[in-house]
């Protein structure tokens, strides 16, 4: 069995650690510190803890990030990281600049397991769940192929695989990149976590008081149709969702994303933008109409643009705030739906 990681510790849970090695907690807020707040992975270069300390920690703990195979380069300044794990698994992370954002899409499993129609994701199926230090990696690394003066901004959790499937390493991970002390000190106002739609999990992150922001991928206005595109809705239908949604705690002047691709002649009339509207109607609710973006065996084909903003029209007319958001990273397979890698095991 393989040592834990430091990486996937709270600050907290390293204090914790100091103690239990015979040290003063505030040894392992300082470990915290070097981690998370100065990127150092090194535990000689943590030259203000006492030796015999760090031979200590080395014993009892590894510090490791997943390895960048490749840096894919897009034409509109995205970055797609292919990270190899230790076990030899591949996830993606997907680093997107707009304006004064540099927003980070991160992975949180190796795969996924809920099969969206729609998505190259769903085709891997699922190998395993990333553990916190391989969530929180992805940001390190990230931040690490930046200008010295520059950092990640925006985190959107909307990469390989289903964050609330993933709940408690999910949440941890979370915990430790809004840690304002001793974490990365992310405002959770810049944090979204984007789900399927697993009921249960958003009843669980709705008492968490975590503040981030919520995404729901919903793609269809029937559960005919939703059932169609995305199999979960068997097991928690439309109804059942915009429940847990109507519950969810808002704070003042915060919004609950929708996100909704637009696949044509599936998902894209007049009635369609219609229901959607119906559905969302007492919800403080923000949509994210996404083109559908190509991958090799897609059964689906992107809508016209006159289709697209005639959909968007029906909503802007009911007041809800819309906006097409055209997908970066498409012309290197980074575009939301488009993450996918085989799960065979390289060898040798």
């Amino acid at each position: 069995m393989r040592p834990p990681s430091l990486l996937g510790l709270l600050p907290s849970e390293l204090e914790a650690l100091a103690r239990e090695l015979g040290a003063s907690a505030y040894r392992g807020r300082q470990v915290a510190t070097w981690l998370y707040r100065k990127g150092v992975l090194d535990l000689d270069a943590m030259t203000d803890l006492p030796r015999e300390f760090r031979e200590r920690l080395r014993e009892r703990a590894r510090i490791g990030l997943p390895a960048v195979e490749r840096v894919i380069p897009s034409r509109d300044g995205s970055q797609k990281f292919i990270l190899r794990l230790a076990d030899q698994g591949r996830v993606h992370s997907v680093l997107m600049p707009d304006e004064d954002r540099l927003t980070l899409c991160l992975s949180t499993q190796v795969g996924c397991g809920f099969a969206c129609a729609f998505c190259h994701t769903g085709t891997m199926g699922i190998e395993r769940n990333l553990g916190v230090d391989e969530i929180v990696g992805q940001l390190l690394l990230a931040n690490a192929a930046l200008p010295p003066h520059q950092r990640v901004t925006h985190l959107v959790f909307m990469g390989m695989g289903e964050p609330l499937a993933n709940y408690a390493n999910t949440v941890t991970a979370i915990r430790i990149l809004t840690d304002a002390r001793y974490g990365l000190g992310y405002s959770p106002r810049r944090i979204t976590v984007s789900t399927v739609g697993l009921v249960s999990g958003i009843e669980k992150l709705a008492r968490e008081e975590l503040g981030v922001n919520l995404a729901i991928s919903l793609h269809a206005t029937t559960d005919a149709v939703r059932e169609r595109l995305m199999p979960v809705n068997r097991s928690w239908n439309l109804d059942a969702l915009l429940g847990a949604v109507r519950r969810f705690p808002l704070p003042t002047r915060r919004r609950i994303f929708f996100e909704y691709v637009l696949l044509d002649q599936v998902n894209t009339s007049l009635d369609d933008a219609r229901r959607l509207a119906s559905l969302l109607r007492g919800i403080r609710a923000k949509v994210n109409l996404i083109p559908f973006n190509d991958w090799e065996g897609a059964e689906f084909r992107r809508p016209p643009l006159s289709t697209i903003l005639a959909f968007q029209s029906v909503l802007l007319d009911a007041g809800i705030t819309t906006t097409v958001r055209w997908s970066k990273g498409e012309d290197i397979g980074a575009a939301c739906g488009q993450l996918s890698e085989p799960l065979e095991r390289a060898v040798g």
